[in-house]
């Protein structure tokens, strides 16, 4: 007898880290939407493509609100860990997704983490840690902040996994309806990189922050439920 596809998540948050995981689950999710799950990817954008397409395989995948978050890279001086990235869009060599509601969880994140600088902006991705002068080039493109998972999560996530168009097709263009967005919590940035003292401090700071944001991303996800004007 065939197994039918379990339904998808009304509210998918996407990590790599089991760190990150630990994170958001002692963060706050007792008043949790329903249907909301955390998904850990494992790391690099390939793991990430491939855990998201299954998530969403089930009935219902279509309408999922996906939200990446974890770590990052902060690409501009005077950044510190603890910051937060709210994602105007996401990058990758595929092309750009471009946000939903990124004013609305901002202004959300600055209520759940009183204090913590929020930044706006092109949140791009990469195939492996970046260091050193990666950093800048990667600035002069006009991006903000760095990681290896949210520009694949939000690609698949906004593609139909059974579409067989060629993917190298960088238009901005959805298949799917359900809302995205990408939050990032800075770990090191161009005076704190990771291979410097201080790192298990600004490591803490970025777990603490991470703890806090989960009512921020609930507040996203019931914003995006309300009919649009």
């Amino acid at each position: 007898m065939e197994r039918r596809a379990e339904p998808a998540a009304s509210l998918l948050v996407a990590c790599a880290l089991r760190i990150e995981r630990a994170a958001l689950r002692s963060g706050g999710e007792r008043s949790a939407p329903d249907g909301y799950a955390v998904l850990r990817t494992g790391m690099g954008p390939r793991a990430a493509d491939l855990a998201v397409a299954r998530a969403l395989a089930g009935p219902g995948g279509d309408r999922t609100a996906v939200l990446a978050t974890g770590f990052c890279a902060g690409l501009v001086p005077g950044m510190n860990p603890g910051d937060l990235i709210v994602a105007e869009e996401t990058r990758d060599p595929r092309g750009t997704v471009t946000c939903d509601g990124t004013a609305l969880l901002a202004e959300a994140l600055a209520r759940a983490v009183p204090g913590a600088a929020v930044h706006l902006g092109a949140l791009t991705g990469s195939d492996h840690v970046v260091r050193g002068q990666e950093r800048a080039q990667l600035r002069a493109t006009g991006a903000i902040a760095v990681d290896m998972e949210s520009a694949a999560t939000l690609w698949t996530a906004t593609r139909d996994t059974r579409d067989t168009r060629d993917t190298r097709d960088t238009r901005d263009t959805r298949d799917r309806r359900g809302p995205v967005a990408a939050v990032r919590v800075i770990v090191d940035a161009p005076e704190h990189e990771l291979v410097r003292i201080g790192t298990v401090r600004g490591g803490i700071s970025a777990f603490r922050v991470l703890r806090a944001v989960l009512p921020a991303f609930f507040d996203w996800h019931r914003s995006s439920l309300l009919p649009r004007r």
